[in-house]
């Protein structure tokens, strides 16, 4: 398939070195020395689109990927669902989630596909914890605690990302929405939303850290932390169930090595069976988010990660923020 790309700062690099075999066409940034690295990765030499519009609606285009700031994900997106091409969108989608209602809503009865890049789904001991999951190897879940976080850098508070009319808040809904989209992937949709945001540190009108408390219509919770004043950078999910717990340490770089450990409850309790699994090395999730994408457009399967997991996300966000 060919594949526009809209947005060369890290994230857009980082989607056109996961194209496999598939053509990047054409690129288009605001900055024309980003659009020219990332328009020459793999030697495929894209065309450059001095304005989006030109990538987005390209005749020879078939996915259109979209990896700006925040204030542009739908509006691009939804321009070029309405010019007939399958989307791909980074997280999260919009500001909040009556921005990207309409996008939504139209990707329904479109006919082609559009995606949210939630990543950390494709992670590889997020992976191996779903199946473990799924197939009942800690019994029926019983909560999540979750605690993902970074310490920015200097000059962060003045980032795209610390100014809410472009990133629609803080932490919360930059490093907060992968871990509610985690909730949601393995204990579905939630009936109870509450938390509260804070700015502890960083000098911005954006949150520094959110606390989040989620619970299911059968009583299942998820409890969750997200910070940029994580001196260390951090990456923790406990799923509990009733007869084990699955733990994911790590995304591998400086969040440090990812792992699976995998505590089995004995029948005489006590200390229970353990295994390890290790992942390092290269981060494979972004291939693997789109190799799935284009299987999902081809076979016509269901999307892992679409626009109602990041509208129902976003809900959540919004709720917190007291927006909703």
């Amino acid at each position: 398939m060919n594949v526009a790309i809209i947005g060369c700062g890290l994230i857009g690099e980082k989607r056109a070195r996961s194209l496999g075999n598939h053509k990047l066409l054409i690129v288009s940034d605001k900055n024309m020395e980003r659009a020219k690295t990332v328009s020459q990765i793999n030697s495929q030499n894209a065309l450059i689109a001095e304005n989006w519009e030109k990538a987005a609606d390209h005749p020879g285009v078939d996915i259109v990927i979209v990896s700006t700031s925040n204030d542009y994900l739908t509006p691009i997106g939804l321009y070029a669902l309405s010019h007939d091409k399958h989307v791909l969108i980074e997280k999260p989608g919009a500001r909040n989630s009556v921005e990207l209602e309409p996008f939504y809503k139209k990707s329904l009865d479109s006919g082609k596909k559009v995606k949210v890049g939630f990543n950390l789904r494709y992670h590889p001991a997020i992976l191996k914890a779903k199946s473990i999951a799924d197939s009942q190897g800690i019994g029926e879940l019983m909560f999540i605690r979750g605690r993902y976080g970074h310490g920015g850098r200097v000059g962060y508070d003045k980032e795209w990302r610390a100014k809410p009319e472009i990133s629609g808040g803080g932490e919360l809904i930059d490093q907060g929405i992968h871990l509610i989209d985690l909730s949601r992937f393995f204990l579905g949709d939630f009936e109870k939303v509450d938390g509260i945001t804070a700015t502890y540190f960083w000098n911005m009108d954006a949150d520094d850290n959110a606390f989040i408390y989620l619970k299911n219509s059968r009583s299942r919770v998820s409890w969750l932390q997200v910070s940029c004043t994580e001196w260390k950078n951090m990456f923790c999910l406990e799923v509990y169930g009733k007869y084990g717990k699955l733990q994911i340490d790590g995304l591998g770089g400086s969040y440090g090595v990812e792992k699976l450990s995998f505590y089995k409850m004995l029948p005489e309790m006590g200390p229970p069976e353990t295994t390890v699994w290790e992942y390092p090395g290269e981060d494979f999730s972004w291939e693997l988010e789109f190799r799935d994408f284009v299987e999902s457009i081809e076979k016509n399967k269901p999307l892992n990660g679409s626009l109602n997991d990041a509208y129902q996300a976003l809900k959540i966000v919004d709720k917190i923020y007291g927006r909703i």
